[in-house]
């Protein structure tokens, strides 16, 4: 649906903090999959740990993120444009951790929009591995609008 060159337009991440590869699926306003594929040559392993190298759980909650700002970019498209309007996390609840990620794994991302509050928006993200819940959480954010 998205290649990495259409996400790079999106996000202001760049390499090594870019942690989606590609959109598979996505219904504005309500859903986006993504896809990030994790490899031994990522920066991280070189220090997490290299006799057992487990991706960290910060980045897993870094990738929620930013599939959740795409989901959102697509959802209000014209309105950013044309506003200007930023769009900033707020907080994340109920963090879980089920399972660890290896070099190997593909991780499918999952953002849902939950609810809408004015200028306040919330929403569920999942992560998988073979279709197994590999982290979970709520995520937050607000529209700040330039003026």
């Amino acid at each position: 649906m998205l290649n990495i060159n259409e996400i790079l337009y999106i996000l202001p991440h760049r390499y090594p903090f870019i942690l989606v590869d590609k959109i598979i699926s996505f219904k504005k306003f309500i859903f986006l999959n993504a896809i990030k594929n994790i490899s031994l040559n990522e920066p991280c392993f070189q220090g997490h740990f290299p006799e057992n190298p487990i991706y960290p759980g910060v980045l897993l909650l870094e990738s929620m993120i930013q599939t959740t700002g795409i989901l959102l970019y697509k959802s209000v498209k014209k309105q950013i444009l044309k506003n200007k309007d930023m769009y900033y996390i707020t907080g994340m609840n109920d963090v879980r951790f089920k399972h660890f990620v290896f070099p190997g794994d593909q991780i499918l991302i999952k953002s849902i929009l939950e609810k809408q509050r004015k200028k306040f928006f919330f929403f569920k993200s999942i992560v998988k591995v073979k279709k197994k819940i590999v982290c979970k959480a709520k995520i937050m954010c607000v529209r700040i609008i330039k003026k």
